[in-house]
């Protein structure tokens, strides 16, 4: 994965990593961990797998549709999306991408934050 550091991507204060197309963009600061590097090889996964395009356009989707439910929580937000639900909760396990199942961001094996 290209590691691209910087201070513009990604915005905000609460983020410190983020894939774009498969390039993971650092903020200078941010150190990477074993666990942010998966999390972040678990979005380019999902991303091939929906042909990136679909993967953005579900994951703003989806985004919005809780920032409804969450009454403009964005934090929380974020972190009930499918897709970062799965991230989250494998991160930590250096294995799971050669086990993971195809579209196991809907199978329901993540938690809700």
């Amino acid at each position: 994965m290209i590691v691209v550091r910087n201070r513009f991507i990604p915005i905000g204060k609460r983020y410190g990593a983020m894939n774009l197309f498969g390039i993971m963009f650092v903020k200078p600061d941010v150190v990477l961990t074993d666990e942010v590097v998966n999390h972040e090889r678990i979005h380019s996964r999902q991303m091939r797998e929906l042909l990136y395009v679909l993967f953005y356009l579900l994951y703003v989707m989806e985004w919005i549709v809780w920032l409804i439910r969450l009454r403009g929580d964005a934090y929380r937000s974020y972190m009930n999306i499918s897709f970062e639900r799965e991230a989250y909760r494998h991160g930590g396990d250096m294995g799971y991408l050669s086990r993971r199942r195809r579209f196991a961001q809907w199978r329901g094996d993540g938690a809700n934050f």
